[in-house]
């Protein structure tokens, strides 16, 4: 086996570069997987901008398809050559934070003071790949715990069609399952990036009936459309809050779900709930957040604003692929481009300036 890999690595605020790597060695508890489709991720522009900081020289990428290497001494179930993902957030489950519920914030990796050893962030420290350790967009990551993490693909599916669940799937179904959605509810979901459709499916399986989306891309709202909305909005040509009160004869949304992470949005989200509703975020924000005060009632309308990390873990991508393998979601129809891994530098180009249509891009080292 070759001792160096490609890979792409953050560089700089506004650099991301493909360089040769060690292939890294397993430990008891790894797997090395060597990647057959991966992909980009919004959050992997806020990293390129600078908005989001890792380490000089990290590996990028948190969304891995492959095929298993070399597993641990120490794991078990698994073999080598079988296909397999892991979650975008991989925790250990050992943390406080795991057996309180919240794996996605597996604290077992943060400093003595409570932060992130690599760039001082609370939180967020269930989010290794692309983040505190090394990521998915190169020839071989290594997936820690990964008794834990590793969730064999169920025979007859492609890489494309499980590419969304270590992420995009996982992290929309979040958004849907933190909104409370009940049979028979309204829900508005900002934004019909990935993460925002699959929020909109995910509304759907949860059993609401009227699922409003919202985005300034009819392409995308076309594509919403697909996904389970049965009404969409532009916002470049009507005033959403205003056309929402009146869909719901002014009483407000159920819910809503933010899958943008701009203010505008955010205020937006608030503004069209019903007294009692909830807000689910999913955005990632750079910048600080204010409430609206009429919106929020002055802290007396009994909102719910609840936030997410991508869940992850072996139980919560066999749930994910579950779905799609019973057809009741096509996610295939989100990736839109394909790149080689030596390619992957005008992938980000792509991406970062959304062109050409783009939803996903399938990179194939």
């Amino acid at each position: 086996m070759a001792k160096m890999m490609r890979a792409a690595i953050f560089v700089e605020p506004g650099r991301i570069e493909l360089a040769d790597k060690p292939i890294p060695d397993v430990g008891p508890n790894d797997a090395l997987i060597r990647i057959t489709t991966t992909t980009i991720c919004g959050t992997d522009i806020h990293i390129l901008k600078g908005e989001y900081p890792v380490a000089k020289g990290l590996t990028i990428g948190h969304e891995p398809v492959g095929v298993i290497e070399k597993l641990g001494s120490a794991v078990q179930g698994y073999q080598e050559g079988q296909r397999v993902i892991a979650g975008a957030i991989c925790p250990n489950f050992n943390s406080y934070a795991a057996q309180d519920g919240v794996a996605s914030q597996d604290g077992s990796y943060l400093t003595a003071d409570g932060r992130c050893g690599c760039h001082g962030y609370k939180a967020t420290a269930g989010w290794r790949f692309g983040n505190l350790i090394d990521g998915t967009q190169a020839e071989y990551v290594l997936v820690p715990d990964a008794q834990a993490n590793l969730a064999p693909i169920p025979d007859g599916l492609t890489d494309e069609q499980v590419l969304m669940c270590p992420d995009i799937m996982s992290t929309g179904f979040k958004g849907a399952e933190n909104a409370n959605i009940r049979i028979g509810d309204t829900v508005v979901i900002f934004a019909q990036g990935p993460i925002g459709l699959c929020a909109t499916a995910g509304a759907r399986l949860l059993g609401a009936t009227t699922i409003i989306a919202v985005d300034g891309n009819d392409h995308r709202l076309d594509i919403a459309r697909q996904m389970g909305a049965d009404i969409t909005f532009n916002f470049r040509n009507c005033d959403v809050v205003e056309e929402v009160m009146k869909l719901t004869g002014g009483r407000g949304a159920d819910s809503s779900i933010e899958a943008l992470g701009t203010q505008k949005t955010f205020s937006q989200s608030l503004q069209v709930l019903k007294p009692g509703g909830t807000l689910s975020s999913l955005g990632v924000y750079s910048e600080d957040l204010s409430i609206p005060l009429g919106a929020f009632a002055a802290g007396l309308g009994d909102h719910r604003i609840n936030t997410a990390l991508c869940p992850g873990g072996k139980e919560r991508m066999r749930r994910l692929m579950n779905v799609v393998a019973s057809n009741r979601l096509d996610l295939g129809i989100l990736v839109t481009h394909e790149y080689g891994l030596d390619d992957i530098v005008e992938a980000y180009d792509l991406f970062a300036n959304q062109r050409d249509g783009v939803l996903k891009i399938a990179i194939k080292p």
